[in-house]
């Protein structure tokens, strides 16, 4: 196994939530931004919750993200992975929370997956004080999901107004 490195997050003072996945996968890596896999629903989630064209360049991912007040991260910064299977992560070492925290007034933290969760709920919980919510993750291993269902509970979880 060779190690991997992951990337720095996206944000800025106006983001509110934060979506953490576990690590990049190989597309995304080779990429060099979130979610390169074009059979990840990720982008196509995020655009159907928020009524716009599913965005195809990392500027308009990124556009996308910081206009609605979302942060994007994934939880480990390093680790030993195979590929791109979440369940072949060894050394894990988790990225520097405080990077967003200190700057974003962060309310809520939305997980992409059970990996994520766990990773989440181990070593960054603690440091941000926010418990998870867990969502069923994009991924297209997760194919028990239907795109229409997981925009439908990443919807709940992304407009659920505070308080």
């Amino acid at each position: 196994m060779q190690e991997s490195f992951s990337f720095g997050p996206v944000f800025d003072r106006n983001s509110k939530i934060l979506i953490l996945g576990s690590f990049p996968s190989v597309q995304s890596r080779a990429a060099g931004f979130y979610y390169a896999n074009p059979q990840n629903r990720f982008w196509r989630v995020l655009a159907a919750v928020y009524q716009e064209a599913v965005p195809e360049t990392v500027e308009e991912k990124r556009a996308l993200l910081l206009s609605h007040g979302l942060a994007l991260w994934d939880v480990l910064e390093r680790c030993e992975i195979q590929g791109s299977s979440d369940a072949s992560i060894r050394g894990a070492v988790p990225v520097d929370i405080e990077t967003v925290t200190r700057e974003a007034k962060i309310r809520r933290v939305l997980v992409n997956g059970t990996t994520a969760a766990k990773y989440y709920a181990r070593y960054l919980e603690a440091k941000t004080g926010i418990p998870a919510v867990c969502l069923p993750s994009t991924s297209p291993a997760n194919a028990s999901y239907r795109l229409e269902r997981l925009t439908e509970l990443w919807g709940a979880a992304l407009l659920r107004k505070e308080g």
